[in-house]
């Protein structure tokens, strides 16, 4: 990736603006006036920041978060364990603004999520989404699958296209490129969807059980990988997982259990 850097939402054509302003590192990122005007109060350091926050379901009677809090700094590659039902994909939700806290603040990137302007502008700008299930769609190929999610960007057809192609070949991927999903296997539409994550160059990654699909060489490549996003770029990182073998990839774990996040795993 010599050009550009890093991810883009796993969101559909009609979700895509314009990307925002180059900032540091080489991300491009949806600073805001807002935003510039937290980092400036000393939010600097801080991807993430999450404080109190409280997710409740059917009106009370289940409460996913409870008081929750976290801190991530910027370049920063963490794994959050828990059973299933402690709350982890909830969370995820939240980061990425498809749902709204009970009660509480969240930030990213300086952004405090209730707050949005435009929501849609900051799953696309500020963060890249990476499920379990790829969701790419079937009927586009690896390449087309990419570039849809650049559609009304600053970039003309011919870059997006280029730097599609490019991040094909950085997953090892350049001979798949008019290959359609169905033609692909677990692993490649998994590379496929976090190459279309990295499209819009957003500085924050969130990872819901990425392997959860895969078998262990498909699973070591794409967890490498995100290692190296970090590394060599400096793209935070959210994973979730059960899958302890899956968190040793990270540079931080993090215990989840009855909606709050516990001591670090080894601390």
């Amino acid at each position: 990736m010599n050009e550009h850097h890093a991810i883009a939402p796993t969101l559909s054509s009609q979700d895509i603006e314009p990307t925002g302003i180059p900032v540091q590192g080489g991300h491009i990122s949806a600073l805001t006036s807002e935003s510039r005007s937290n980092v400036e109060k000393g939010y600097a350091s801080l991807a993430i920041e999450v404080i109190g926050v409280t997710k409740e379901f059917d009106g009370g009677a289940v409460r996913a978060l409870n008081g929750m809090d976290l801190r991530v700094e910027r370049g920063e590659f963490i794994a959050i364990m828990g059973p299933s039902g402690c709350g982890k994909s909830t969370l995820l939700h939240l980061l990425a603004a498809l749902d709204s806290p009970t009660s509480g603040t969240i930030r990213v990137e300086g952004q405090d999520l209730s707050h949005l302007p435009d929501p849609s502008r900051y799953r696309r700008q500020t963060i890249g989404l990476v499920f379990q299930l790829h969701n790419l769609l079937p009927r586009l190929s690896a390449l087309a699958n990419i570039e849809v999610a650049m559609m009304g960007s600053h970039r003309p057809h011919r870059e997006r296209t280029v730097w599609a192609r490019q991040l094909l070949s950085e997953l090892d991927l350049a001979d798949r490129e008019r290959r359609h999903p169905p033609q692909l296997s677990g692993g490649e539409r998994q590379r496929v969807a976090i190459a279309r994550a990295l499209a819009n160059d957003p500085p924050v990654l969130l990872v819901d059980e990425p392997t959860g699909n895969l078998d262990s060489d498909a699973s070591a490549n794409v967890l490498a990988l995100f290692a190296r996003l970090q590394r060599e770029y400096g793209v935070t990182t959210v994973m979730v997982t059960h899958d302890p073998a899956v968190a040793q990839a990270a540079g931080r774990i993090l215990q989840m259990r009855d909606g709050r996040i516990g001591d670090p795993i080894g601390a």
